[in-house]
């Protein structure tokens, strides 16, 4: 007799997210041509691409066609893909979908120090211009930013112009400008800084974030409000840190949708009206289209940038 299969431990606390809304609506605003979005994860299929026994959530099938579907609907024509931590260094779904989409768009990847100057080049032509550093939604998060190492990355793919992005808690750095003061590349911060829900732009290291920016050192992403709010939509205490950050850097923020928001754990939001946010946060139409045109534009490499 067959032994009975004994599930992974780590499997099984890695429980299901809830599926993106299948029927985004148009938003009422207009995206300027050219908008970008410069956050979403491609997820699946399972089948073909199974997950990291040692993620912590796991994601349903969230493929390319329903991405581009998506974007269509909200009239965004870029994009760009980031490795999402379910998938750890293998970026094989990452590029597939790069290939599919084509030069409309950019990628974030994720790889450690033993990868090859070979590989970092492979991906740089399927069309990545960044490395992700997921340092609090995983297994072990202790947010502890490994300085050494992520440094010697950056310093690899500095002659590419790559940019390094984080995943962190900015409350929790409050000396986040003078630890990357010196820093070889860009920065780029997810989330607005993904502070923990109730704190605000008072907090040291939202301001020290803020700092960076204003000084040419770091991009910062409108994604994820229902990440970082106390409450449901409109997520309306959010509202003052984009518009904290864009009045300190108006040409270091860029916008994302987050899609297909993994581990939400409030009502799934409508993507359409997660568009419809930025009229508040960005209510001029000329600043809106240095969000969601000019800046991703310079920072991801379209264009010719």
């Amino acid at each position: 007799m067959d032994e009975p299969e004994i599930p992974n431990a780590t499997d099984a606390g890695a429980p299901l997210c809830a599926a993106p809304d299948a029927e985004p609506r148009k938003p009422n605003i207009v995206l300027p041509p050219g908008a970008c979005d410069t956050h979403a994860h491609i997820c699946g299929p399972e089948s073909a691409h199974p997950y990291a026994p040692e993620r912590i959530y796991t994601p349903p099938d969230a493929l390319l066609a329903d991405y581009l579907d998506m974007l269509s609907t909200l009239g965004v024509e870029r994009a760009v893909l980031v490795q999402p931590s379910v998938y750890g260094t293998d970026n094989t779904v990452l590029i597939e979908a790069l290939e599919k989409a084509g030069p409309r768009c950019r990628a974030v990847a994720v790889v450690d120090e033993a990868v090859t100057d070979a590989e970092i080049e492979r991906l740089h032509n399927a069309g990545v211009r960044g490395l992700r550093f997921n340092l609090v939604d995983v297994a072990d998060p202790s947010g502890a930013i490994p300085l050494g190492p992520v440094t010697r990355l950056a310093e690899r793919v500095k002659p590419l112009g790559w940019h390094a992005e984080f995943l962190i808690h900015v409350d929790d750095h409050p000396g986040l400008d003078t630890l990357f003061a010196d820093f070889p590349t860009d920065i780029v911060i997810g989330h607005m800084g993904y502070m923990r829900p109730g704190r605000d732009i008072g907090e040291a290291g939202f301001e020290a974030m803020a700092r960076l920016a204003r000084a040419g050192k770091c991009w910062v992403k409108l994604t994820g409000p229902y990440r970082i709010s106390a409450g449901d939509l409109p997520y309306g205490d959010i509202t003052n840190m984009a518009r904290a950050l864009i009045e300190a850097a108006p040409g270091r923020i860029v916008w994302g949708t987050d899609w297909p928001h993994v581990m939400v754990t409030k009502p799934m939001p409508n993507d359409g009206d997660l568009c419809d946010l930025l009229a508040d946060w960005v209510p001029d139409a000329d600043l809106r289209k240095r969000l969601l045109v000019d800046n991703p534009a310079r920072l991801y490499g379209f264009d010719g940038h």
